[in-house]
């Protein structure tokens, strides 16, 4: 049982998928932080000093909806998946470009041992009629 886990664990797309969680936990971070620090208070600005995620609360009693923060959210999502996206389209194209730069000419097919003496023959009589 250890054996099988060992082949599963070190197979390359186990590691591949580990490696790509941690970068996205960690781009996540950067692009939620980018929301949150840079452009909701340039919406803000913009708006005139609102801040989304302390004005748009509604509640009745202690039960509050945070509509801001779902904004904000919604903000984060976007950025994320067109930053991803970007940079999957970017990498698309290096690959396809690494691809046409490495792929080799078609070789000549490989002639048959009976078709290449059959070519012979066939160049022996037209030199012999000539």
């Amino acid at each position: 049982m250890w054996k099988e886990f060992k082949e599963f664990a070190m197979r390359g797309n186990v590691i591949d998928l580990a490696i790509g969680v941690v970068i996205g936990a960690a781009f996540g971070k950067i692009v939620s932080s980018l929301v949150e620090n840079i452009i909701t208070p340039l919406i803000g600005m913009i708006t005139g000093g609102i801040n989304l995620t302390n004005s748009l609360i509604f509640g009745i009693g202690e039960a509050e909806i945070k509509l801001g923060v779902f904004i904000q959210s919604i903000i984060d999502f976007i950025i994320i998946a067109f930053s991803i996206f970007m940079v999957l389209r970017l990498l698309t194209k290096l690959n396809r470009k690494k691809k046409e730069e490495t792929a080799e000419e078609p070789s000549a097919p490989e002639v048959d041992v009976k078709e290449e003496l059959l070519m012979e023959i066939r160049d022996l009589l037209k030199n012999k009629q000539s």
